[in-house]
């Protein structure tokens, strides 16, 4: 007999090489059929691994993160079959389980068509009736080497390359088709019970446009079919919110095929809304104590060989010259910190200086893979509210907080407090190449960050190898319409620039010091910013924010000259306007500044230019009816002073 702790922390005591899903099935019925993989002192198995010796055992469901993977991964697999089905000679690539579903990456000789996905999805259902029992199975590299290359599979074949010779590789098998993976999986493809392939894509093979363009197929599955018609319906949701097709319809920004990818054009609507983000975030920023820097947009390579990105961020780097042939080589910059850190080495600096809060609105650059690309979200050039507190170390954590107290408040100004989640970022210690080799200051670090978080009682998620290559982070994220959790904000203790730029603080006892510094964003990068509030709000700004404020609708020609004079009013108090002055009647003016999503319309009448009133329909409330200019006006301004939601 062995003895078996369940997550609860009870024990089960079980037959020794009783299966996973007989010992759920002994715990309880419901939870054997709705297993989908389980954990074994940690480590994920399928359901039917053998119990052998004591362990804890944890059984996983469609619900938990792990089982949405696991139920994922093997509908990949069902796809993968039934593409093999219908078009022979294809040569698979990879077929990951993603946050919402999964994909499957194809070599064909023809691109796939919207018609045969109907095709594809149509033989998975087959595949799933036929409910093929999933069978796990394990090869030496040799062998699954000579397997992989009778059956023409170039991309498996250089997978399996890559492994050590004495590496045991899994394959999983189903029927007539096999695929190499770790697994887990289903134990059998009946177990899927609802499925929608999605849409097509191309796909470099492992990212690198260097290579083969592949065919990928986007999918989902569900355990019921009412999960999936609601995942579909959220789907469509998203579509009508997508930052990509409201920023073009409201004329918020356009990309252009010879300007590049990751290079958006902001047109005019959608620059004012960054240009009023960014004045409220510099006028907060100065309220709090931080002074204001405007640094070069590229430097010297020598620069970043100072700060350790030259060494560990090449790669993301823009780069002018060439380092074998130039005598001087420069950088586009992709941070801030390196020439921030140089304004803080011009002079000698007393513990009495500190803290120091530089911020600065700046431009970055960053050398995005192609495939990356996407909208505001993912860009090659973007303007970034950066800045970075020099501390001691007494003044770590109340700085920390203070910055925490900053972001807190523009996020709930901008209305989407309730929207962000936390990570707390850490290193990887077995990945020497991306981080900096100190493992007592990561340590020491770390120890902090969590400290501090713990005392605020911020609710954050761990999560290794995220963090910045110079010290830990908190990320905050932002789950954008597709499901997907965007990082928007990060602040990060850095433990490697004061030692890299050697800045120091003369102590109490007239003794130099190294600082602590405090990498810090209030609002993140104000592109990806805009996007996340285009989604939030499918572009129905809050009035504070909105491009235009007001529309002036004149009924006819005579009440043009009155409508003026309202607009100008309201212009000179600050107030974005603009006056319809077309010849079309007031119905269809009144529907497109709807479809604008203009806050306020004014309408202009005999009877309201008469009276100096204005009619007045509200985005939010609907008819206002007359009021008096006057009263209008100090509505307005009371809920743009107010940033009102």
């Amino acid at each position: 007999m062995i003895n078996v702790t369940l997550k609860d922390g009870s024990v089960r005591e079980f037959e020794k090489g009783i299966t996973v899903l007989e010992a759920a099935k002994n715990i309880s019925g419901a939870l054997a059929r709705e297993a989908v993989a389980a954990e074994v002192n940690g480590k994920m198995v399928d359901l039917g691994h053998q119990l052998d010796d004591d362990c804890e055992l944890n059984i996983i469901t469609f619900d938990d993160k792990e089982g949405k993977a696991v139920y994922w991964h093997t509908t990949s697999h069902i796809m993968a079959q039934a593409v093999k089905r219908l078009f022979p000679g294809t040569k698979l690539a990879i077929g990951p389980a993603i946050e919402n579903g999964f994909y499957y990456d194809f070599d064909v000789q023809t691109p796939f068509t919207l018609e045969d996905l109907d095709k594809i999805e149509n033989e998975m259902q087959k595949i799933i009736k036929e409910d093929l029992p999933i069978e796990r199975f394990v090869l030496s590299r040799s062998e699954a080497l000579k397997m992989e290359q009778e059956n023409g599979e170039i991309y498996k074949t250089e997978l399996i390359g890559e492994l050590p010779d004495d590496a045991e590789i899994s394959f999983y098998r189903q029927g007539e088709f096999t695929d190499l993976c770790a697994g887990p999986h289903l134990p059998g493809t009946g177990r899927v019970k609802a499925v929608k392939l999605l849409n097509l894509a191309g796909a470099y093979w492992r990212g690198d446009e260097k290579n083969k363009m592949l065919q990928r197929i986007y999918g989902v599955s569900f355990p019921k079919r009412s999960m999936l018609d609601e995942h579909l319906r959220q789907l469509e949701e998203a579509k009508k919110r997508d930052h990509n097709k409201i920023g073009r319809e409201l004329e918020l920004f356009m990309t252009s095929e010879p300007v590049g990818q990751g290079l958006p054009l902001l047109m005019p609507k959608g620059a004012k809304v960054i240009q009023i983000l960014q004045r409220f975030v510099e006028d907060e920023e100065e309220r709090r104590g931080y002074v204001i820097t405007k640094t070069p947009y590229m430097a010297k390579s020598d620069l970043y060989k100072i700060s350790g990105h030259w060494q560990h961020y090449k790669d993301g780097m823009f780069i002018i010259g060439d380092e074998e042939k130039d005598d001087e080589v420069l950088a586009l910059r992709p941070m801030t910190c390196p020439f921030q850190f140089m304004i803080y080495n011009s002079k000698l600096h007393s513990y009495r200086d500190l803290p120091i809060r530089m911020a600065e609105t700046s431009t970055l650059f960053r050398n995005e893979a192609s495939g990356e690309m996407h909208g505001l979200i993912r860009v090659r050039q973007f303007t970034i509210s950066e800045g970075h507190l020099i501390v001691t170390p007494e003044q770590l954590e109340e700085e920390f907080m203070g910055v925490l107290d900053l972001i807190n408040y523009i996020m709930d100004t901008l209305g989407i407090k309730e929207d962000i989640s936390y990570r707390f970022s850490k290193w990887d210690p077995d990945n020497k190449e991306k981080y900096i080799d100190n493992p007592e200051a990561w340590e020491d670090t770390q120890a902090k960050m969590k400290n501090i978080l713990d005392k605020v009682g911020i609710p954050y998620q761990e999560a290794d190898g995220e963090a910045a290559f110079y010290g830990p982070k908190l990320d905050i994220q932002f789950k954008n319409v597709h499901g997907k959790e965007d990082t928007i904000i990060t602040v990060q203790i850095d433990f490697n620039s004061p030692e890299c730029f050697d800045m120091t603080y003369i102590d109490k006892n007239n003794e130099k010091k190294r600082p602590y510094v405090i990498h810090r964003t209030s609002i993140g990068c104000y592109e990806r910013t805009l996007a996340m509030l285009i989604e939030k709000y499918a572009g129905a700004f809050p009035t504070w924010l909105a491009p235009v404020q007001v529309k002036v609708l004149p009924i006819g020609e005579k009440q043009i000259e009155y409508s003026k004079q309202i607009a100008d009013k309201l212009f000179k108090l600050g107030v974005r306007v603009e006056v319809d002055e077309r010849n079309e009647k007031i119905g269809y003016k009144i529907r497109e500044a709807q479809l604008a999503k203009i806050p306020y319309m004014l309408v202009i009448g005999d009877r309201e230019m008469q009276n100096v009133q204005v009619a007045v329909r509200s985005r939010k409330e609907g008819d206002l009816g007359v009021m008096d200019t006057n009263d209008f006006i100090n509505k307005l301004t009371t809920e743009i002073n107010t940033r009102a939601r």
